[in-house]
């Protein structure tokens, strides 16, 4: 197909396979949303419509985050594909403007098998120019996506159609090849079957992307230069926003990992241990698996790890970067601190206790360099948090972070961590039967695999099964099946 023929395919013509759908009904979500259609209306929130003529694997799920439905034109499968502004609820009630693929950030699982030939028409709706870059496929040269190298850029409202075959086996990914739209989201899962089943199989297989955002208070936009991160995403949540994994006592399960951001991720399993099994460059020969419990998923990576769940209980799987387990950070050190609030008559300075020197001066305001341009710089013995003493004489953060004494704001580096219990926000069948305050202890990049007896994992399958029947045949349950 020459370049002409991939931008006009759109406007130009319908498929040439048998059947009576449109170009447009078989390759993308039409003007109208009410049509009908095997990919009519088409958001990967919203979950692929039940046709016959689509064909879906459902062989790994990526918790959170729908799966691209396809369509056969011959021995071709034919992917859709948008680029386009969206929004995401990281926890109920923060919801930011991102960037993704098909209303998703991050952008639907693309499943397919060794061998398959495929077809993915990439639509442009930003207001800027992107690309697609197929992060370790083996692809010719004119289908790597490079904008200005390979091909043309997509320019808004255009399309572009790649075509290749896949030879290769494991777990990648696609991104845009603008690397500024690549910090505000734009990335997604791409797992390609092997002809032979890897062995031993596996009961379960879950695929997470790791995301890093800046986002300063009252702001919705995630800062793209930014060096300092405040919010951590697995598959676009936050914990405890995240869906807990679900699977039965004695399951062999596999976990796919892909880090698309700033920061490296040592992404850890309390209660079991598991073997390396992959990298972005496919399947590692047994007799070279590694064992452990935590993996370092570098900056462009890739890793599958497998275990068998044979201990029982609720763990936790997350980053253990500190940082990595927090949400919405913001500078906690410095000398901002106010008794009771401004006093009348006062100028601003004074009510944001500063007792010299400018507010932006270098002992008072923020400074340049790796941070989110919140809070001093400098270290404190005591928080630049507000302090105003309650009716029982504690300040707010005292009482919030269980503080013991009166005096606790005055103890160098309080506070430090906070407890926030949600289960009633983020409840789903997933959390059913788990301890009151779960939420508390779920932050930032993390969320749980739930290793159940068959009693309750059957309650939870019933819960679920009953929430995605109640939702409608076109919806996708968050859940982990």
């Amino acid at each position: 197909m020459t370049e002409h023929n991939r931008r006009s395919f759109i406007a130009g013509g319908a498929l040439s396979a048998a059947g009576v759908l449109s170009a447009r009904q078989a390759l993308g979500r039409p003007e109208n949303p009410t049509t009908t259609g095997p990919l009519a209306g088409l958001r990967a929130d919203l979950g692929p419509p039940r046709s016959n003529d689509l064909e879906l694997s459902t062989r790994v799920h990526s918790p959170d985050v729908g799966k691209l439905p396809f369509i056969r034109e011959g021995d071709v499968k034919v992917f859709r594909m948008v680029a386009e502004v969206c929004q995401r609820s990281f926890l109920p009630g923060w919801r930011f403007d991102t960037w993704g693929y098909n209303g998703s950030t991050p952008g639907p699982t693309i499943e397919v098998d060794e061998g398959d030939r495929l077809r993915i028409v990439v639509e442009n709706r930003l207001p800027e120019i992107t690309s697609m870059h197929w992060h370790g496929l083996e692809v010719p040269i004119d289908m790597d996506g490079v904008p200005g190298v390979t091909q043309d850029p997509i320019a808004p409202g255009e399309t572009f159609i790649y075509e290749f075959e896949v030879h290769q086996h494991g777990t990648f990914f696609y991104h845009s090849h603008m690397a500024m739209q690549e910090m505000m989201g734009m990335v997604g899962l791409f797992i390609i079957h092997p002809r032979q089943p890897y062995a031993p199989p596996v009961d379960r297989d879950f695929g997470f992307v790791l995301q890093e955002w800046a986002i300063l208070p009252d702001n919705s936009v995630p800062n793209s230069l930014a060096m300092e991160f405040n919010w951590l995403t697995l598959n676009g949540r936050s914990g405890p926003h995240t869906t807990p994994l679900i699977v039965r006592r004695g399951d062999r399960v596999r976990l796919r990992f892909v880090n698309l951001g700033m920061d490296h991720h040592p992404m850890h399993l309390h209660g079991h241990t598991w073997v390396t099994t992959g990298t972005e460059g496919g399947r590692i020969p047994e007799t070279a698996w590694i064992p452990g419990n935590t993996e370092l998923v570098g900056v462009a990576q890739a890793r599958d790890v497998e275990f068998v769940a044979d201990n029982p209980g609720d763990w936790m799987l997350h980053c253990h970067l500190p940082h990595h387990m927090m949400n919405h950070m913001v500078s906690m050190v410095g000398p901002m601190r106010a008794m009771g609030g401004m006093a009348p008559g006062g100028d601003m300075d004074a009510g944001m206790g500063i007792s010299g020197g400018a507010a932006l001066s270098a002992e008072n305001g923020p400074s340049m360099g790796r941070a989110i341009g919140l809070g001093a710089m400098r270290d404190r013995p005591v928080n630049n948090l507000p302090m105003h003493r309650g009716a029982q004489g504690r300040s707010v953060p005292e009482m919030q972070h269980g503080a013991s004494t009166a005096d606790a704001g005055q103890v160098p580096g309080f506070p430090q961590d906070h407890f926030m219990a949600m289960d009633a926000m983020v409840a789903k069948p997933e959390t059913h039967g788990m301890r009151p305050t779960w939420s508390g202890g779920s932050m930032g990049m993390m969320t749980i695999l739930r290793v159940l007896e068959a009693d309750l994992y059957d309650e939870v399958e019933a819960l679920r099964t009953r929430a995605d029947r109640a939702s409608g045949p076109h919806s996708l349950h968050g859940g982990s099946r």
